[in-house]
């Protein structure tokens, strides 16, 4: 009884937060590749705050779940990828790139308005209702960065990989983009396949989390900064 009183205690704070960073991620790369010239974002309803526009069944919701009931020691999911057809767009090298940082930028705001908004909360009476703000805006903080911070790895087809697609020359361009097709199998071996393969080894590898880490760690610490509480 108690495990699922805490499995609820950690949805209800964390639901919105998540829900809330993936779509504003998803609908700013519509939005802007819509204003860059690409219209099909906008045209299957993907520049839309509504989150079953971007939600994933499974990455988004079983996968997450899944692993928080495993208590496993992170956590990894996906949104439904929002659809760019970068040939359209007015300036498809250059153009690729805004709409790669589009996401990760909006997220960065969010992070930086919920540390803002906790400076309200914090001056508001102790109650159940500001309690439950308060470890929302928290966790907003968090997932915002690092859902910015992990998009922003440099491997096709999270946001890092498309940054530097549109930034390499464009022989080697088109040969980096071509590796988007195993880009997810190469996120879940690094995430998952390494670190079970180390284990009967007596190695702790964990080569994801070791470049993600430290750039959650400073972002996060930036925010806070920024907004006041360090």
């Amino acid at each position: 009884m108690n495990d699922l009183a805490g499995i609820a205690q950690a949805v209800s704070v964390w639901f919105l937060p998540v829900i809330i960073a993936i779509t504003f991620h998803e609908a700013a790369h519509g939005w802007v590749a819509d204003r860059l010239g690409d219209d099909t974002a906008r045209r299957l309803g993907r520049v839309s705050f509504n989150p079953l526009r971007h939600v994933d069944p499974f990455g988004t919701l079983v996968l997450p779940a899944i692993l928080v009931l495993l208590h496993a020691p992170f956590l990894f999911g996906w949104a439904k990828p929002v659809p760019v057809a970068f040939h359209r767009l007015d300036n498809p090298k250059r153009d690729m790139i805004w709409v790669a940082l589009a996401g990760p930028a909006i997220n960065i705001a969010l992070a930086l308005a919920a540390g803002l908004l906790l400076q309200v909360v914090g001056e508001l009476n102790a109650n159940t209702v500001t309690l439950w703000l308060w470890e929302n805006l928290k966790n907003a903080i968090l997932a915002n960065v690092v859902l910015a911070c992990f998009n922003m790895l440099p491997i096709p087809p999270l946001d890092g990989g498309r940054v530097l697609t549109g930034l390499l020359p464009r022989p080697l361009a088109w040969r980096f983009a071509g590796l988007e097709r195993y880009g997810l199998l190469v996120i879940l071996g690094l995430a998952f396949v390494v670190p079970l393969l180390g284990r009967p080894l007596g190695y702790e590898l964990n080569p994801l989390g070791s470049v993600l880490l430290p750039m959650v760690q400073v972002v996060h610490g930036a925010v806070l900064r920024l907004t006041g509480w360090a």
